[in-house]
């Protein structure tokens, strides 16, 4: 496996990696800065990086490979090469709460073929994803502990940290979901979004996966103060409002939020329908079919609802 992830890393940084004395450190040039010597430092076991003139630095290979613009199938061979250890969850400072995936997790696109896991993957195939989308979201399942017959959907922030995942039952059990006891003040999906596209907002995982595009799962209904902040710091122009039906008014609540906010608005109506059971080719059409919520049309469904 350790040669498999440096032959990845050479792809990647387009230098050789060095070894050092110490076990699993090695040395690249770094394709941040202008130097003679190498000064990229990896340890290719923790995921641990660090430039020793730039400064710059993070806590997993993941990371690595988006911050030099690495092709998606690098990040695919990554994924094959190190299995279930894809992300980590490291400490940006005392106060921050460490969140590991659990350590039952087995990930879905690769090893055994349990009886569980065929039914994960029916479950997932059923709803309208792939094996591509299962790659793409880190999808993993557990056989035992407190996810038993649950899938896992991890979701990362910017720099590939884990901030938050969710257990989805497969065994039809009267808890659908069962989460994390933490708060759900993030950015759903973070490591996904390009911010100087128009972005998409959605409820939930499963709705967010059948969208793909540039789609963020509030895991609820509201805009916390988190992900309004970075759309505010990422000067966000287009939000495309996707919730269900039952959550016609929380969609107006957002509408006039930002339309006070000076950012295009559009609204996509379900009729009935949430984006999980219509899967990506049909939430595109409704996409391209999305009205344009300016001051008017949010005061004309205020007043005859969504219709």
């Amino acid at each position: 496996m350790s040669q498999l992830v440096i032959n990845i890393l050479d792809k990647a940084l387009k230098s050789k990696g060095q070894p050092l004395k110490k076990t699993n450190e090695y040395m690249w040039w770094s394709p941040f800065i202008s130097h003679h010597k190498p000064k990229l430092q990896v340890n290719i076991q923790t995921g641990k990086w660090h430039c020793w003139v730039s400064n710059q630095g993070g806590h997993n290979l993941f990371q690595l490979l988006k911050q030099v613009g690495a092709p998606r199938e690098l990040f695919k061979e990554l994924s094959d090469s190190i299995g279930g250890t894809y992300y980590t969850s490291e400490k940006k400072d005392k106060k921050d709460i460490v969140l590991n995936l659990p350590k039952e997790a087995k990930p879905l696109w690769n090893g055994g073929d349990s009886v569980q896991k065929q039914h994960a993957l029916n479950f997932l195939y059923k709803r309208g994803l792939d094996m591509s989308d299962i790659l793409r979201y880190n999808l993993y399942y557990c056989l035992n502990g407190v996810y038993q017959n649950r899938i896992i959907i991890p979701s990362y922030d910017s720099d590939g940290i884990l901030n938050y995942f969710v257990g989805r039952d497969f065994y039809k059990s009267t808890m659908k979901y069962k989460n994390p006891p933490i708060q759900k003040d993030i950015i759903g999906f973070d490591l996904y979004v390009n911010w100087s596209e128009p972005i998409i907002l959605c409820e939930g995982v499963f709705d967010a996966m059948a969208i793909k595009n540039n789609t963020i799962p509030l895991f609820g209904k509201t805009i916390l103060p988190k992900l309004e902040k970075k759309i505010v710091e990422k000067k966000v122009k287009n939000i495309v409002i996707v919730l269900d039906d039952d959550a016609f008014n929380d969609s107006l609540k957002m509408i006039e939020k930002f339309n006070n906010m000076g950012i295009k608005v559009d609204f996509v109506k379900l009729k009935g329908q949430d984006p999980s059971d219509l899967g990506y080719k049909n939430m595109i059409t409704h996409l391209n079919t999305s009205t344009e919520v300016n001051f008017k049309e949010l005061m004309r469904m205020k007043i005859y609802g969504n219709r």
